[in-house]
């Protein structure tokens, strides 16, 4: 019995190593599974191999974006992982950035190095108000900041989709959060086919799409599986993984921080499921991971950041990271490569 996880481990990575880094072909749901029941001695090596994978098919850029949220709290929806909604007992607020402020975000962000700035909103959906927030903010931050925006400001319907395109806004995040199977334990007053038609609306436009979720609220190992191959068969341009940072008031406000070696599994199956995506760190990789940890995810798969402060939580100063990059000697992607 005690043989069985060894062979399966050389198995796997073996067949990893010339399916995704030879042929660059993602691994099927099952053979991320697979991956993700490594035992924590194939840590080395599985992490290794997704270093190899990114390199080969992504190469050494890492990409830098800053976030700012413009419409901040009172959310309609139930999103249990989140201290936006305004049906829980959490200590966010609702409240709104000015156009002047989002500049200035930008022109701090972009100093970093960063080049990429998204715009988000606590919404189910934008109303009016916020799409003419959003229009004077993009337009605001073109004319003063090199820089791209995006935005992240809930589902959409196909006016909107189209308006945002015209804006140039050129990636949108919508995430699908977690598995279809695992999304009504999380959210309950939408559906995840409903994100699903809006991030088909945003390629359809021309946008870029970007779409990942959170790790670590309650998901099985198959559903983690799952989930990556539903990003695979929707092709993002980017893949945020978020790692769960219990939030006080919410209903996943008790759940225990998922250990880092699972963490870093899951970095690794992610990046050999979707061999030529940018794989984004994102909220809660400090207190799952540490500096150390955060060090083993950028050489296991993972080709880009988000710096500064998340949402409803603090990061890591830009600095830190900008420092990290350095000292692995990883560029930062410049922006006009991205245009």
């Amino acid at each position: 019995m005690t043989q069985a996880p060894v062979e399966t481990a050389v198995d796997i990575l073996g067949i990893a190593r010339e399916q995704v880094l030879e042929q660059g072909v993602g691994l099927t749901r099952e053979q991320t599974l697979e991956v993700l029941r490594l035992g924590d001695d194939r840590l080395e090596e599985l992490l290794a191999l997704a270093h190899e994978v990114r390199m080969r098919w992504c190469g050494p850029e890492v990409e830098v974006e800053g976030i700012i949220s413009l419409k901040t709290g009172g959310c309609p929806e139930d999103c249990h992982f989140c201290s936006q909604s305004g049906l829980f007992q959490s200590p966010v607020r609702a409240a709104w950035l000015d156009i002047p402020s989002l500049v200035e975000a930008a022109k701090q962000t972009a100093k970093t190095g960063a080049t990429e700035f998204c715009i988000v909103a606590a919404v189910r959906g934008p109303d009016e108000r916020l799409m003419a927030q959003v229009a004077a903010g993009v337009e605001a931050i073109r004319n003063e900041v090199d820089i791209q925006v995006a935005c992240s400001l809930g589902m959409l319907n196909q006016d909107q989709v189209d308006r945002l395109a015209a804006m140039g806004v050129h990636r949108y995040n919508h995430n699908l959060e977690t598995a279809k199977s695992h999304f009504p334990n999380v959210v309950t007053t939408h559906t995840w086919e409903e994100r699903w038609g809006t991030l088909r609306m945003v390629r359809d436009a021309g946008m870029e799409v970007c779409c990942g979720g959170i790790l670590g609220m309650g998901e099985t190992l198959e559903q983690r599986a799952e989930f990556a191959a539903q990003l695979a068969e929707l092709e993002p341009d980017e893949v945020p993984l978020n790692f769960l940072n219990p939030r006080p008031g919410t209903p996943f406000g008790d759940l225990e921080v998922l250990p880092a070696s699972e963490a870093l599994k899951a970095v690794a199956a992610f990046r050999l499921a979707l061999p030529r995506t940018i794989l984004r760190f994102a909220g809660g990789r400090e207190i799952t991971l540490g500096d150390l940890g955060a060090q083993q995810g950028i050489l296991g798969g993972i080709n880009a950041v988000i710096v500064g402060n998340y949402l409803t939580t603090l990061g890591r100063p830009a600095e830190a990271d900008i420092d990290l990059l350095a000292d692995l000697k990883m560029p930062i992607k410049a922006l006009n490569e991205t245009l």
